[in-house]
């Protein structure tokens, strides 16, 4: 079996009364073993769990452990000026130490669109702007640029990033636009709830979009899945396919994810629709039951 590495997502509706109950799962995640944790981003209450910005929370999760890598699973780059969003991406890849993995999408919630003042119609294009912007302020200094949205003039991003030409950058999305922007400007396709037959059609559809088939191929194949571990309640509906089965077990996982890791993915973020304080026991059972299998 091809090596699967594994995450996992921090999404649970944490108690605000014990604000560091999310760090704590973060540092046992390091500790077993995972190779990362993932953080979405909300700006309204969603009442999926979580909701908080992803580069404000996983600063903080930096400083609570040593090797983690993490990942905004995914931000909404239409959201954040485009300086803003390179500014902020870069100081977090240097208090990392080159761990942050930026995970983008278009969003979709026409209310938080409102709310910020971005027309939703121009999410794509301004995702589009705001990557191209990023990337020339990651990797020149002075940088010029000239978009729709953006406009830069011999401009030196305040922190240079750590990691060569800015932190990997993994384009979320099922759509051929979506796969058009990850050949475009990502390091990496981004999915939600595959199995291995949808991992296969993204996997042809990349390559009958890229000029070449090497230029596909070099992406990073990476998927979140939801999992509900065995003797686990799930607090919320999973938002897609469970992984595993209705009724999970570790053979069932297992064999779930090597049929993914068969397919060409490379990194998994578990998604557990659990209570954060059924968190730990949960990322324990995937420790001892799961990953040992993985290679």
């Amino acid at each position: 079996m091809s090596v699967l590495r594994l995450g996992v997502s921090l999404q649970p509706r944490w108690p605000v009364e014990d604000g560091t109950a999310v760090l704590r799962a973060a540092s046992q995640a390091e500790q077993l073993g995972f190779d990362h944790v993932a953080v979405g981003n909300r700006l309204l209450d969603s009442g999926f769990g979580l909701d908080t910005d992803p580069l404000v929370l996983l600063s903080a999760v930096a400083g609570a452990t040593t090797r983690l890598r993490l990942l905004t699973s995914v931000l909404v780059a239409p959201y954040y000026p485009a300086l803003v969003l390179a500014n902020q991406a870069a100081t977090l890849d240097v208090v990392s130490g080159g761990r942050l993995i930026l995970g983008v999408g278009t969003g979709w919630n026409p209310d938080e669109f409102e709310a910020v003042g971005v027309p939703s119609r121009e999410r794509g294009a301004r995702t589009d702007d705001h990557l191209a912007a990023a990337r020339a302020l990651w990797t020149n200094r002075p940088a010029d640029f000239e978009g729709p949205f953006t406009t830069l003039r011999a401009a030196r991003l305040g922190v240079p990033p750590v990691t060569r030409g800015g932190p990997p950058v993994w384009v979320g999305g099922h759509s051929d636009a979506a796969l058009r922007r990850a050949l475009r400007f990502g390091d990496g396709w981004y999915g939600t709830g595959v199995d291995a037959a949808d991992l296969a059609d993204v996997r042809r559809r990349l390559r009958e979009l890229a000029e070449t088939e090497e230029r596909a191929d070099r992406l990073t194949l990476a998927s979140a899945v939801f999992l509900t571990p065995p003797g686990i309640p799930a607090v919320v509906p999973p938002p897609g396919q469970p992984l595993g089965g209705l009724a999970p077990t570790a053979a069932t996982v297992v064999d779930a994810l090597g049929k993914l890791a068969e397919s060409g993915l490379a990194v998994c973020t578990l998604w557990l629709p659990v209570a954060a304080d059924h968190v730990e026991r949960a990322m324990q059972w995937i420790a001892s039951a799961v990953m040992p299998q993985l290679g």
